[in-house]
Parts: C-alpha cells; structure tokens; sequence
C-alpha cells in the first residue's frame, strides 16, 4: 500500500470516528435535555461536607465565593477552629460587602482541654448561626465544624436539627466537619463524603500554608 492510500485510510477513520463521536454527543445532549426538562423545583438546600478526607471546609469556601459572585451574602461561622489567621479569612476580608465570618472556637479540644469552655463556646456559636439563619440578608450561612461540636455532644442534635430542617424558605446552609450524624445526613438535601487516600501528613509533611490553612 503507498503511502498516499494509508494517508487516505487515515483520514476515513477520522471521518469515521467524528461521525461516531457527533452522534454519540446528540444522542447524550437529548437525554440530558429531558433530563433536565422535569428539573424545575427551586428550595433552599441544607448541605453536608463530611468524611475523613481533607477538603469539606475547603469546598465550603469555594461555595462561598460561587455565591459571592452572584451577589448572595453569606454568613459563615466557624465552630472548631480558634481565630489564627489563615488564607481563607485573609481572601474573604476582600468580600466584607457580601461576607460576614465569625470563627468562634479556641481551637481543637486537646488545644482547650477543658471540656466545659468546649461547650461554652459550641452554644455561643450556634446562638450566632441562628441569628444568621433568621436574618433575611443571607442566602447562604456556613457553619464550619458543627458536625465535630454534634459528634463530641457539645450540642444536642435534637436541638440542632430541627432549627435547620426548618430554616426560612430559600436559605441555603452547608455544615461542614467529619463523622456527621446520621440523622442530619438523612434529612440533608446534598451530602458529599470526601474520601481519603493519601494525605502528605502520612508522609511526615506538615500543614503549610494556601493548602491546610
């Protein structure tokens, strides 16, 4: 065979291969299309980021700023995490317009050591939450590392929950925090689980910042 005629041969199965992929493509678009045709409810949606995997607040803050760009104000307040400046807070000082945040933990529970002050500050912030929830300004109100404040008891999750299942209609809330409770994963709208497979830490790398903080 000459080279021209396998040039020729070439050329017909890319032909081919574009047809092929042209009318995979229509078929996959109407079935979208209808699909999305029978998409027509709007709700405010209660959100969970959980899992052992390293990304739940990390996402939260891409939401955030997602929302942000549509000119919703968010509220976020931070359970767990004592007020250390990190790249998150630093960038969303930028937003103050649009983006109130209130960490209002003293850090991690083996930081404290005092389990009483844990609870303490847990009522303080969930008190703030739920004045965030209840003022209309907001479309969007995070709260980072509840699901650790519910797993270690300092809040009751018979408390919690019904306050966010009946929120105002059309808020939009993201809980963050590993191990969430089944009964918030059961009433949530979206529930994401972020897996681990491997994390530097393992390897004996420490938390650096504009990736950990």
């Amino acid at each position: 065979m000459t080279e021209d005629a396998n040039r020729n041969d070439a050329g017909r199965n890319l032909d081919d291969q574009n047809v092929r992929h042209a009318e995979k493509m229509k078929r996959r678009k109407a079935l979208h299309d209808r699909v999305m045709a029978g998409k027509t409810q709007e709700k405010g949606l209660l959100m969970v980021n959980t899992g052992n995997g390293k990304g739940k607040s990390t996402a939260a803050f891409g939401l955030i700023l997602r929302a942000a760009g549509h000119g919703m104000r968010v509220g976020v307040v931070q359970f767990v995490k004592g007020a250390w400046s990190t790249g998150e807070t630093v960038a969303l000082e930028r937003f103050d317009d649009l983006v109130d945040f209130f960490t209002m933990g003293e850090g991690f529970t083996w930081e404290t050591q005092d389990r009483e002050r844990d609870i303490a500050a847990a009522k303080a912030a969930w008190a703030k939450a739920q004045e965030l929830m209840a003022d209309p300004r907001y479309s969007l109100v995070v709260l980072d590392e509840l699901n650790i404040v519910l797993r270690m008891g300092y809040l009751p999750v018979e408390e919690v929950l019904p306050v966010l299942t009946g929120r105002r209609e059309g808020l939009h809330v993201l809980v963050t925090g590993r191990t969430a409770k089944p009964e918030l994963i059961e009433a949530a709208d979206l529930v994401t689980e972020m897996t681990l497979v491997k994390h530097p830490f393992q390897a004996g790398i420490k938390a650096q910042p504009g990736i950990e903080f």
